[in-house]
């Protein structure tokens, strides 16, 4: 098992480095969002909220882009298809996945960090810090999940696509730009059932030094039960197409 799972993990990071392209700008675009419009709210208090919001946008975009995009992509490939026919637990591969995306994700929020200490001026203290790694690391697995689940679903074509129409409206309903208390009422009843809102709240609370809040770690389940169950039936009924 722990062959296969080194394996998996050495292929996966293979496929990524490969596709510098791909991976670069989705570490990177987060924290050129961030110089554009969070270094604005800097000061004030404001400031160390507005780091950990764009550092969960780097993770959820980790995961919507680099998973729903590429899990439907591969799907159609023929070397996926061979690879399935193997023996072995298909869980191994997406586990490994996770691991790689958890590196991947730690480097976009590193970038956001360093941007908000460059450009933004905010520069959180260590335990602040390493609070909000510990928390981005813990929501970029129901992240990836969901973009795994996304890329199970659909075509390699409509991937893109779909993950911009999921993954844009979910930052904004997340509060993840907008304060949470600044919406309008209809968006913020609608803000609190998203799986954005309810990784925004998690960081929030590490940067503050507080427990998670139970409700939304509750709600971040939820959706990633979801995101698994989705991802089961996809699965299972591309391999009764490609192997009756």
């Amino acid at each position: 098992m722990l062959s296969h799972l080194r394996a998996e993990l050495v292929l996966a990071a293979r496929i990524l480095m490969r596709q510098p392209g791909f991976w670069v700008p989705t570490i990177l675009f987060p924290a050129m969002l961030y110089s554009f419009f969070g270094a604005s709210m800097a000061e004030g208090p404001a400031g160390i909220y507005a780091l950990a919001s764009f550092a969960v946008y780097a993770v959820v975009g980790v995961g919507f882009y680099q998973f729903g995009v590429s899990v439907a992509q591969d799907r159609e490939t023929p070397f996926v298809l061979w690879q399935h026919s193997l023996p072995g637990a298909q869980w191994v591969g997406w586990a490994a996945r996770i691991v790689v995306a958890m590196v991947v994700v730690l480097a976009a929020v590193g970038m956001v960090l360093l941007a908000g200490r460059w450009i933004g001026g905010v520069i959180p203290g260590r335990g602040e810090t390493m609070r909000l790694l510990v928390a981005c690391a813990l929501v970029s697995v129901p992240s990836v999940l969901m973009g795994i689940a996304l890329g199970s679903a659909v075509s390699a074509r409509a991937a893109v696509p779909l993950s911009n129409l999921l993954f844009l409206p979910l930052a904004y309903l997340g509060g993840l730009w907008i304060p949470p208390a600044l919406l309008p009422d209809s968006v913020a009843a609608i803000s609190v059932w998203t799986p954005t809102r309810a990784m925004g709240e998690i960081a929030w609370a590490a940067i503050d030094g507080r427990a998670m809040p139970g409700r939304y770690l509750a709600l971040l389940a939820g959706w990633t039960l979801l995101a698994i169950a989705l991802t089961a039936l996809a699965q299972a009924r591309h391999r009764r197409a490609m192997f009756g």
